[in-house]
């Protein structure tokens, strides 16, 4: 029963990634205003959330659920997989400073001057992000029959 429930929370926080990032997508164009630049803080806020539950969901499949640590270690697309995953957390850092930082804005009640080159860089590395997630998954698949065993 633990392996099913740890799959599904790990499926169900995946897709709940993406379509907070998706969200992010959408909301995120200028002008802004007070209410879409508060939401995308929240959503900003939901989506780390997010990816800490895919890892840590992520890591009892692996440690206990899965096939083995020594099988996941051994897989060259198990490594991909952790990359892309390591990678979007470092990109979708950008995105978390510009928003953090209309903190002061918010609270004085005025909303946040972005420029747009800031607005076009955001948007280019939410769209990274979002490439790399859709990546993750087909990797999984192909790990799941077999592929990328390394020796």
């Amino acid at each position: 029963m633990g392996q099913a429930i740890a799959a599904y929370l790990h499926y169900l926080s995946i897709f709940l990634l993406f379509a907070l990032l998706s969200i992010e997508h959408v909301q995120f164009k200028l002008p802004l205003d007070l209410r879409r630049a508060r939401s995308l803080i929240i959503t900003d806020i939901a989506y780390g959330i997010c990816a800490g539950v895919v890892l840590f969901t992520g890591l009892a499949r692996v440690l206990w659920y899965g096939k083995g640590l020594d099988y996941y270690l051994g897989n060259s697309l198990f490594h991909a997989k952790v990359g892309l995953f390591i990678l979007v957390g470092l990109i979708s850092v950008v995105p978390t400073f510009v928003f953090l930082n209309w903190r002061n804005s918010l609270k004085a009640g005025e909303v946040p001057q972005v420029s747009a080159a800031k607005a076009r860089l955001v948007i280019t590395v939410i769209r990274l992000e979002l490439l790399a997630l859709l990546t993750i998954p087909l990797l999984a698949v192909l790990m799941a029959r077999g592929h990328g065993v390394i020796g």
